[in-house]
């Protein structure tokens, strides 16, 4: 069954949290960083009602799986994840969220083990959907009507190793023919910036030295308080306690030659971005609905590397989408190969129920597709290793995270170059000098050498 619930129809009150205390919850995160960010917010609110998280190998009270819908494939995953938990947590209570669970909230009901779907606008309220965490016979969908997904719920998290991910904007008002988000998560909406920066000083309070900002279209900021992305980034530079902030993807027509002269000069914004192009063919973009041209962004690439020649630029690239033919995707080839650009993220177009693209008559064939995908992918490769190379022999600051004992210990420089070097628990969320060295085993960082 499921419930659409006006966004005032779940009031405040106050929750009886003696049913929580003593249980345990395990998450489980498709998608996104924004998801990922939103799980930690979960998780927290759980803990404060008195759910602790599960040990390794230990059966769980509650299940929580946060779910990502950009392609086919990750439906699929979305599907195999729930499958697998309720297989290995018999008996618990199953929470389904995230763009999947608002998109298909019948479907994700009807799987079985699945006891709660909520949407986008109920995720945040949680603990008020949990009732006494008695199994359903069959599973209960909440959801809002697109029109009514209007709220803006903080997260701020920290992650799997020494960064936090601060939410700073959530939805979409694009609408490019390809894509399901903005159904998924509802129009453009932003915190304010009083509110990121306090998130941001708690995250420095808590240890915290370097912040990901991240959104569905982070460069749209503001629509909700009337203020822009680039006062938010001015904003937090002043934070202290925090060494380095990352820009997530940000459309190149809303990534502003100030932000980027801003970037080149600021005392913790560092110098990494990351651009969508998903064409480099002029044709195929206007097919897309995209906002842009391969000249705009062209320009952007050239801004930033002008004031920035060591930037870590990486773009997102979407092949085999319908209208895509051969000439056109050999026109985006030639187009991406010209650019000076750090790393190519390379996606297979995925057909998405209600999107426009589906009116676009010519289809690609799968294994065009993956052909198409190969060749981006060794393209990337080549520009990725040569970026590296390029700064071998250099001195630069690198943020080390913590490892497993006996295991080397990973961080990143401020242009996002991977350095490994010895295990030394002492190095932890620490900012150290390091000289950089030859590749490491398996070709995935380069090493670095104390000075």
């Amino acid at each position: 069954m499921c419930t659409f619930v006006p966004d005032t129809a779940i009031g405040r009150f106050m929750i009886d949290t003696n049913i929580f205390q003593n249980k345990t919850a395990v998450y489980y995160t498709l998608g996104c960083k924004l998801n990922f960010s939103e799980t930690s917010t979960i998780g927290r609110t759980l803990r404060e009602a008195g759910v602790r998280t599960a040990r390794k190998g230990e059966k769980a009270d509650i299940c929580v799986v946060n779910t990502c819908s950009v392609t086919e494939v990750a439906d699929k995953k979305c599907r195999q994840a729930i499958h697998r938990l309720v297989k290995q947590h018999p008996g618990a209570f199953v929470v389904v969220t995230g763009c999947y669970a608002q998109l298909k909230p019948d479907t994700v009901a009807h799987i079985e083990g699945v006891d709660l779907v909520l949407g986008a606008e109920q995720k945040k309220d949680i603990l008020q959907y949990l009732g006494d965490l008695q199994k359903h016979e069959s599973g209960e969908a909440f959801t809002s009507a697109l029109k009514d997904i209007r709220s803006f719920a903080p997260s701020c998290s920290r992650g799997d190793r020494t960064r936090f991910f601060l939410k700073v904007q959530d939805g979409c008002d694009y609408y490019c023919s390809y894509c399901t988000i903005p159904f998924a998560r509802g129009r453009s909406r932003n915190g304010s910036i009083a509110s990121l920066v306090e998130q941001a000083r708690q995250a420095a309070a808590e240890g915290g030295k370097e912040i990901v900002l991240t959104g569905v279209n982070i460069g749209d900021f503001g629509k909700s308080t009337g203020e822009t992305f680039f006062d938010l980034v001015k904003a937090l530079d002043e934070v202290e306690g925090i060494e380095r902030y990352r820009i997530s993807s940000i459309e190149p027509n809303l990534l502003t030659d100030e932000i980027i002269d801003f970037v080149s000069r600021s005392k913790r914004f560092m110098p990494h971005f990351h651009i969508p192009l998903q064409s480099g063919s002029d044709a195929v973009l206007k097919l897309m609905r995209r906002r842009y041209d391969t000249a705009l962004f062209a320009a952007k690439v050239h801004k930033i590397k002008e004031v920035m020649p060591d930037a870590f630029i990486g773009v997102d690239v979407i092949v085999g989408t319908r209208g895509e033919t051969e000439d056109y995707f050999e026109e985006a080839y030639r187009f991406i190969e010209s650019l000076d650009v750090t790393q190519l993220h390379v996606f297979s177009y995925s057909e998405r129920p209600g999107t426009q693209a589906l009116k676009i008559d010519h289809v690609v064939a799968p294994e065009e597709k993956h052909r198409r995908s190969q060749r981006l992918l060794e393209l990337s490769d080549r520009k990725t290793k040569a970026f590296y190379e390029k700064h071998i022999g250099q001195c630069l600051p690198v943020l080390l995270e913590k490892s497993k004992p006996g295991t080397p210990m990973h961080g990143f420089t401020p242009n996002y170059i991977r350095v490994e070097v010895p295990h030394d628990d002492a190095l932890d969320n620490c900012v150290v000098t390091l000289r950089l060295k030859e590749w490491n085993d398996d070709g995935t960082a380069l090493k670095g050498e104390r000075i």
